[in-house]
């Protein structure tokens, strides 16, 4: 994560992700462990489904009575 600053306010602080606030907490440790597990998340590759995984879009093909689809 390149853009992000953790700002004190009051006895918060508070990450900043640009120019928005993202997260608050008491702990300045704790933003900037949470900031680094973002980073180590974003940084890696997504999960590809199995072509066997269950799908959650309709199959009209079973359904009798469905409309034609154009």
């Amino acid at each position: 994560m390149k853009d992000y600053s953790i700002v004190r306010i009051g006895n918060e602080y508070v990450v900043q992700a640009g120019e928005k606030s993202v997260l608050k907490t008491s702990s300045r440790r704790m933003a900037a462990r949470l900031i680094n597990d973002a980073a180590e998340l974003l940084e890696q590759q997504p999960v590809v489904p199995e072509t066997d995984a269950p799908s959650i879009s309709c199959d009209l093909s079973d359904i009798s009575d469905a409309p034609e689809v154009p």
